[in-house]
This record gives C-alpha cells, sequence and structure tokens, in this order.
C-alpha cells in the first residue's frame, strides 16, 4: 500500500490559503484517478483506489496542520505503510510560487504539519512534494509568515493555480506509479 497525504487546515475558512495547497492537489490526484474522498478514520477524509494494481490511500488529516501527525501516523501503523511508500503533499516557503519539488527527507523548515508527522513517525525519511508558495515579501519576512500561509492566494497566483496544482496532482501520480527516484528525474528538472 501507498500512502499519499496532502497537508491543511479542514473547514471553509481555511479553503482558499496557501497552507491547503496539500489539500487542493490531494483532491486533483483524487479526481485523477477517479477515487472518492469520501471515508472519514484516523481523524481525515481519505479515499482507498488501485493504480496499476498497487493498492493507495489518499489522505487528508482533518487535526489542523499542527496536528497532522496524529492521523499520519495511525493510518502508517493501521496499514503497515513503510517510509518509502508514504508522500506528504505540502506548501513550501523555501521555493517561489510556482515551484514544485519532490524529495525524500530532510528537515522541516519550520513547517508545523511536518514537524508533527516527525515527531509522530519519528523518522524524516520520507518523501514529500513541497509545492512553493514564496516567502512574504519586505523586511521582517520572518515576522509575517503566519499571516502569509493563513492567507488566500494573490488574484494573479490564483490564475496560474490551476496549472501548478495540475502538474502537481501529475507529479503525484508518477510517484504513486515510478517510484520516487524515476519520479524526481521526471518532474525536478522542469
Amino acid at each position: 500500500m501507498k500512502l499519499l497525504v496532502g497537508l491543511g487546515n479542514p473547514g471553509r475558512d481555511y479553503a482558499g490559503h496557501r497552507h491547503n495547497v496539500g489539500f487542493v492537489v490531494v483532491e486533483r490526484l483524487a479526481s485523477r484517478l477517479d477515487i472518492a474522498l469520501g471515508q472519514e478514520k484516523f481523524e481525515s477524509r481519505f479515499g482507498q483506489g488501485d493504480v496499476e494494481g498497487q493498492r493507495i490511500l489518499l489522505l487528508e488529516p482533518q487535526t489542523y496542520m499542527n496536528g497532522s501527525g496524529a492521523a499520519v501516523a495511525a493510518a502508517v501503523r493501521f496499514y503497515k505503510v513503510g517510509l518509502k511508500d508514504l508522500l506528504v503533499v505540502h506548501d513550501e516557503l523555501d521555493l517561489p510560487f510556482g515551484r514544485l519539488q519532490l524529495k525524500r527527507g530532510g528537515g522541516t523548515g519550520g513547517h508545523n504539519g511536518l514537524e508533527s508527522i516527525v515527531e509522530r513517525l519519528g523518522e524524516e525519511g520520507f518523501a514529500r512534494l513541497r509545492v512553493g508558495i514564496g516567502k512574504p515579501p519586505g523586511p521582517n519576512a520572518k515576522e509575517r509568515v503566519v499571516g502569509h500561509v493563513l492567507h488566500d492566494f494573490s488574484a494573479e497566483e490564483r490564475a496560474e493555480l490551476p496549472t501548478l496544482i495540475d502538474r502537481a496532482a501529475e507529479m503525484a501520480e508518477s510517484w504513486l506509479r515510478l517510484g520516487l527516484a524515476q519520479a524526481m528525474n521526471r518532474h525536478n528538472r522542469r
């Protein structure tokens, strides 16, 4: 089984925020693969399906970003998913808006969702699909990070967002079908 997790915050108030881009990618992938995200378990919305004979689980933790690790760890334990079969899709401040990157492991970069997952799993070697949202502009940007991630995309960004989400869903699907190394070779060079 492969587990693909999109990070975000539940509820309408957060739906368009940069921090919820992981949810949006998982929902687009679910649509591409004809998988309904109508089940609830592990404090998450999820759906199951098959891709080329491989069972997959798409998961959106409903624990809010800071508690994502509880939901992910519960699903990992229940389905006995190895770290090589886990991909987490998340927003990334350290990449400019529009940039996408697949990678294995690494630090959390202060991302509360990743920190929660690493804390609960006790390891950081899982794959990540980083969706660039860029840093807030101007001086003292560090103090404005929370407002940036918990705010809607700009009008210019919203115009480009559908293409970005399609590309991210394609990358996630490549991970499912080809594995991390081949998906990285195919997509990270773009």
